[in-house]
């Protein structure tokens, strides 16, 4: 999409509060793909005095990046905002909302944890309007009202989080002269997905590397990214809600077919690189390794926007190697289901300035300055992709805006005993054969228990 209205001119390069002398990244006028407009509008609030601070779990670079976010909300309004990241957030920000010593906003990597401290008053329902807002400015947008509320105290629920900085799973990497060398196409649909499985095996070559092995106890995480991925396929999006917050078991046929749509694709001796025993043994680090060999060990690759980081050095995205959308099926009506993470951002303090600056993150320029540099994903469909500064992260924007359903990474969802346990031991015994219906009952066993 195109910026609209008049750019306007270059003004305050400097900002004051805690980012004093940060010069804004962009100069605001400079570069007509901006909505340098919607950064005008923020000079409408005077918060000259106002001091904001706000803990997360972004340190580093992208500290860094926030910060230059940051820095526009600061020269356009006056306050004075202070961004604190920790590798210890998740424990930080329950020992602050405990002791009553929050920040004033927190920003959460996954929406678990804002759930419990809705639950225990110590976050402030926002804005009913920003509900109707996501809904209309958000691609897929009741998906991200509906992962952002939660029950009150009191038990009644209200919108509590708003997502911002989002990351795709739902994608499948290849390397472009490989298909093209046999005259592969991209599978615009599920069913074309598995008919191009089935005709590389006739071709004499095998389509996919899976690897679960991660270290330690975190070995069987990428095959729950596969069955949340499946379950999206074959299910309603209600039905994996049901899922995810045990509504339905483990067990469920609905659940079970999941797994087993994995299955068809890991468990098929001919359609994976050394065959299932393989599988298991893998390094999920390691196994898009296969893709670049000579000749190539497998065609295709399902993991999310971060794996590029172990493909060979020097891999020039979109053109030694590239992704397409996991497609959905064709035939079962279910939209263009998406499956990702991301951050929400929640009042841990209802103040003034709070609220302004969960206003100022409604604004294209808030997530435009990220986007022209790296590292974000939006779904808000209000910003220009031209401004993306990473082609391939505009592609993958592309997908989220296409998205008519988007569903946050289960496991993160379930307790952790599940979604970071029994989920995980249970996937490594369906690759060593034990059925869906078992694995699938063995960790609703442990779901069971707390209950």
């Amino acid at each position: 999409m195109k910026a609209r209205g008049p750019a306007i001119a270059a003004a305050l390069a400097l900002v004051s509060g805690p980012l004093a002398g940060q010069e804004l990244r962009f100069p605001p006028g400079e570069d007509a793909r901006f909505h340098w407009d919607s950064f005008e509008a923020l000079k409408s609030q005077d918060l000259a005095g106002q001091r904001l601070t706000i803990l997360g779990p972004w340190l580093g670079p992208d500290k860094a990046l926030f910060d230059s976010v940051i820095a526009y909300f600061e020269a356009a309004t006056g306050a004075e905002v202070t961004y604190n990241g920790s590798d210890n957030f998740e424990q930080q920000i329950v020992i602050d909302a405990g002791a009553g010593s929050p920040p004033d906003i927190a920003v959460f990597p996954q929406p678990g944890l804002a759930r419990d401290l809705a639950s225990k008053g110590q976050l402030a329902p926002l804005d009913p309007a920003t509900a109707d807002w996501l809904r209309e400015n958000y691609a897929a947008g009741e998906s991200w009202v509906s992962l952002g509320t939660f029950p009150g105290r009191d038990g009644t629920e209200a919108l509590y989080g708003f997502f911002y900085k989002i990351d795709v799973k739902s994608l499948v990497w290849y390397v472009p002269e490989n298909f093209a060398d046999f005259g592969y196409e991209i599978p615009r649909t599920m069913e074309e997905l598995r008919a191009l499985t089935e005709r590389m095996v006739a071709d004499g070559v095998t389509p996919w590397c899976i690897g679960l092995a991660s270290g330690g106890g975190a070995t069987g995480w990428p095959a729950t990214d596969w069955v949340e991925d499946m379950m999206l396929r074959i299910n309603p999006p209600e039905v994996y809600d049901q899922w995810t917050s045990n509504g339905i078991p483990f067990d469920d046929p609905q659940v079970v077919a999941a797994i087993e749509e994995f299955g068809w694709f890991a468990r098929t001796p001919d359609f994976v690189a050394g065959g299932p025993n393989a599988v298991a043994a893998t390094d999920f680090r390691d196994s898009p390794k296969g893709l670049f060999s000579a000749p190539p060990q497998c065609f295709m690759h399902k993991q999310a926007s971060f794996i590029p980081s172990f493909f060979p050095e020097g891999t020039v995205i979109g053109e030694d190697a590239d992704f397409f959308y996991l497609p959905a099926y064709a035939d079962r009506d279910l939209g263009q289901p998406v499956l990702g993470a991301g951050t929400v951002f929640g009042l841990t303090r209802d103040t003034p300035a709070a609220r302004a600056f969960l206003e100022f993150l409604k604004t294209p320029i808030a997530h435009e300055v990220w986007m022209a540099q790296t590292g974000f994903l939006t779904p808000f469909t209000g910003v220009n992709t031209d401004v993306y500064g990473d082609p391939t992260l505009r592609k993958m924007g592309e997908i989220l805006l296409n998205a008519t359903t988007f569903r946050f990474d289960g496991s993160d969802l379930m307790p952790g005993a599940v979604g970071a346990g029994a989920f995980w031991t249970g996937m490594i015994d369906y690759m060593g054969g034990k059925s869906a219906e078992r694995v699938g009952a063995d960790i609703q066993r442990t779901w069971d228990t707390f209950k």
